[in-house]
């Protein structure tokens, strides 16, 4: 069975507050009101994280020469009306934010989302954060599958998601809105390839 986050009920709605007081090392999200916490990602999926980061992040941040001016970020807390969220990594156009806020959280929607499925987060990747990222207007959401090795990346058009492609295994990925560069998928699982890391 797989595993889920917990969620804790209390008799208000959840608030900021909670997440302040969730315990430590653990990922605080309120979402609907209610407050879920889960580990920190466990290193497999970290990993995917770290590598979509450089591959994506790398290229992209704002450096003289590279092609995209964007701000990736990991795990950002983003607070969207009432709902606190975490994605496993963000990214905002620099024509949208041009100058990196020096916050506690962000509270513009990001242009680009990455969810990292694992057991105790594909309920809510799938689910309400998904819904969320689309009624805030996110332009593109990324689902990684470590456990399937795929990548599915989605558009919003007219508020609604449409798959621009899923990949699986060692194809290449170059995606909207970072198809200027290309790097394999399977560099993100390195354990299921033959001659690299177990």
């Amino acid at each position: 069975m797989s595993a889920q986050p917990n969620i804790a009920l209390t008799p208000r709605p959840a608030t900021y507050q909670d997440v302040l007081a969730a315990p430590p090392r653990k990922i605080a999200e309120v979402i609907d009101g209610v407050l879920y916490t889960q580990p920190l990602p466990a290193p497999r999926y970290a990993r995917v994280g770290s590598v979509l980061n450089m591959e994506v992040g790398g290229a992209f941040s704002v450096y003289p020469g590279r092609p995209g001016n964007w701000w990736v970020i990991r795990a950002p807390e983003i607070h969207l009306r009432r709902d606190i969220l975490v994605p496993d990594l963000a990214g905002w156009r620099r024509e949208r934010m041009p100058e990196y806020p020096d916050v506690a959280f962000f509270t513009l929607p990001p242009d680009w989302v990455c969810e990292i499925l694992s057991p105790s987060t594909r309920h809510l990747d799938l689910g309400r954060k998904r819904d969320i990222y689309a009624r805030e207007a996110v332009a593109f959401l990324w689902l990684v599958d470590p456990d399937a090795r795929t990548l599915e990346a989605f558009e919003l058009r007219q508020g609604a998601w449409v798959s621009l492609g899923l990949l699986r295994d060692n194809a290449s990925v170059s995606l909207p809105p970072f198809d200027a560069i290309s790097f394999p998928l399977d560099a993100l699982w390195p354990w299921a390839v033959e001659g690299k890391i177990k």
